[in-house]
């Protein structure tokens, strides 16, 4: 019906054409005097002949239109399969949109391009930067001062983001290593720990954490990174006194508590996504609000799901849903 309508409104001026001649030719023979039905006649045969050509325009125009549909589902780059262009204005709109896939195809072959030099710049950007951190942390290994102290927490933050930056070069590579198998959870979680083992001290801030009697289904360093990032946020905005507890909850959640600054009601529907720092990033200016996003990428891609329960000066809870989705072990 709504071809239908569209198409009569395309058609009208036709159609009122039509009418107007039919209605001068009866004007005409009746200011002449002339028999009208001598008009009637051949006017109802055209009109016949008429409506059949309608009725077959309609059917051809109909057929176009489904397959201009169907098309417009398709990526640019299969749209092939184009109705016969009848007339020279089909033609023009054809050849357009042969152009402008041509240009298209380029383009996104020169993005293409661009894109990969990109990536193969920053991670070798990322191996090269390494070394001079590995350099940095063994000096400091021979020092043992409040500047030592003060240059060695500075310099885990550096590793720390350019892990990130690692992760998020990986994340959206055509080849992932992900090494899907069943791992026991406790060792995964004490690796994590023990990276922030100095953190905690430096802060003075608790961990209560015991053994995690549980098997999960996952990559172990994809899922290390993930714990990490978030006993990294934990410790950042739990004040020196605070206690950040990881336990378990049933059915396989991992929990992450700490009793930090929490976060703005406002701003917790959208921690996870990318870029958004909320309330604490306009406090803290060093936040990216990139570290949560690749938490929810990564979950997603194990097949675990991420949440979030939080309250300002109320601490926060960040739980790891483990058993979400069943993964192909390796």
């Amino acid at each position: 019906m709504a071809f239908f309508t569209a198409y009569m409104r395309q058609r009208w001026k036709i159609i009122a054409l039509f009418i107007l001649f039919g209605g001068i030719f009866l004007a005409a023979f009746w200011l002449y005097d002339l028999p009208v039905a001598a008009v009637l006649y051949p006017a109802a045969v055209c009109m016949v002949l008429g409506l059949v050509c309608l009725i077959l325009d309609i059917q051809k125009n109909s057929s176009k239109h489904r397959i201009l549909q169907r098309l417009a589902g398709l990526p640019s780059s299969v749209m092939d399969d184009f109705p016969t262009a009848e007339t020279l204005v089909e033609q023009d709109y054809q050849e357009i949109i042969r152009l402008l896939r041509g240009n298209q195809a380029e383009l996104e072959s020169q993005m293409s391009r661009r894109y990969t030099e990109m990536i193969d710049y920053y991670t070798l950007w990322v191996h090269q930067i390494k070394t001079p951190i590995a350099s940095m942390r063994l000096t400091l290994q021979n020092e043992d001062s409040p500047l030592s102290r003060r240059v060695s927490d500075d310099l885990f933050r550096i590793e720390q983001y350019v892990e990130m930056v690692l992760m998020f070069l990986r994340l959206d590579s055509d080849a992932t290593d992900y090494v899907i198998k069943e791992y026991d959870l406790d060792p995964i979680i004490r690796q994590a720990v023990r990276k922030f083992s100095a953190q905690f001290i430096h802060k003075k801030v608790r961990l209560r954490y015991g053994s995690v009697e549980e098997k999960v289904i996952t990559d172990e360093k994809w899922l290390l990174f993930v714990i990490e990032q978030l006993l990294s946020n934990a410790v950042k905005y739990t004040p020196a006194g605070g206690t950040v507890t990881i336990d378990m909850e049933a059915p396989k959640t991992l929990c992450i508590r700490d009793t930090g600054i929490g976060i703005a009601p406002e701003d917790l529907p959208r921690v996870f996504d990318k870029g958004y720092t909320g309330y604490n990033g306009r406090e803290d200016k060093r936040a990216s609000g990139i570290g949560l996003y690749l938490c929810r990428r990564i979950c997603n891609n194990l097949g675990h799901r991420i949440t979030a329960n939080s309250s300002l000066d109320s601490g926060t809870v960040i739980r790891i849903h483990l058993q979400q989705r069943k993964l192909e072990v390796e």
